[in-house]
């Protein structure tokens, strides 16, 4: 493993001895490739994931990554929103909190989630 993602991955597990998602509650995992972005909700007490949405699983999404990120935030929250869940917990996955990983957590807001 590189540095770069040795860091990350300790900057993650720091983060995930704070966070964890229940069910009323659960914790929207992210990450993010060089060319995609994934979304999770998980249920940490079950160890179940919710729902998913990402930028290869909605096609209809248009425009640069940074928008892209955005959408599938918006699709995550209308998804949530059919599934009854009102409220998350951000895990950011040991990325900064800019960029794209900020505008997947600015659309999954607009959509409705409050975190």
């Amino acid at each position: 493993m590189s540095n770069k993602a040795t860091s990350r991955f300790k900057i993650h597990k720091r983060i995930r001895k704070k966070i964890s998602g229940t069910a009323e509650r659960p914790r929207i995992s992210i990450y993010r490739s060089n060319s995609e972005i994934y979304a999770q909700l998980i249920n940490d007490e079950a160890g179940h994931t919710l729902l998913s949405a990402s930028s290869r699983d909605l096609k209809e999404i248009t425009g640069n990554k940074t928008e892209k990120s955005k959408q599938v935030g918006v699709a995550l929250a209308k998804m949530a929103a059919e599934k009854g869940i009102t409220s998350a917990v951000f895990d950011r996955g040991g990325f900064l909190y800019h960029g794209r990983v900020k505008a997947i957590a600015e659309g999954a807001r607009e959509g409705g989630l409050q975190f």
